[in-house]
């Protein structure tokens, strides 16, 4: 039987509007890519099938450990956006040990949603939760583009293959 290499993440670190924010957050979750998915049923079909119809929302939060000023005054307001990164180092291992690290980057384009003022209780620590919605997202791993996707611009790109090219030249957006 031949073995395989096995790949863990264990930890990241964020950076917004460029600036890092190392060990302040407790928790980062960048969401999911989902389709749009409808029903589509034809005469002479024996079944119902599921189509595409674009893609949803995409939408995720960032957990603070702790209010922190700096965080505070970017997060705090909707009407503008924040280049949020997050940088992870992808480790390989196999029969003998790690044997590479691997970066995953992944740079995002955000409004974030809600702004927690706090809940506080005796000898509990405090945590605040910040979500989002993106207009953009690119994901690379050891700097070959995974995914790129502008909401705004409807550029979708996987693996930099264009996703979209023809149903802009369909609708004349080329």
């Amino acid at each position: 039987m031949a073995g395989f290499n096995a790949h863990r993440i264990t930890n990241a670190a964020i950076y917004l509007d460029g600036t890092s924010f190392f060990g302040r957050a407790e928790e980062v979750d960048l969401g999911s890519v989902n389709a749009v998915m409808s029903d589509f049923q034809g005469l002479g079909m024996v079944g119902l099938i599921e189509l595409p119809d674009g893609i949803d929302k995409l939408e995720g939060k960032i957990i603070w450990n702790s209010k922190y000023v700096d965080a505070a005054k970017k997060v705090a307001t909707p009407f503008k956006t924040v280049q949020l990164q997050s940088r992870s180092s992808i480790e390989v291992h196999n029969s003998q040990g790690r044997i590479d690290e691997i970066p995953l980057v992944t740079m995002m384009t955000v409004m974030f949603k809600q702004y927690q003022l706090g809940s506080f209780k005796p000898r509990t620590n405090t945590t605040f939760e910040t979500p989002f919605s993106a207009t953009y997202v690119r994901q690379m791993v050891a700097g070959e583009e995974v995914l790129q996707l502008d909401y705004l611009a409807n550029i979708y790109r996987v693996g930099g293959e264009d996703q979209l090219s023809k149903y802009r030249a369909n609708l004349g957006l080329t």
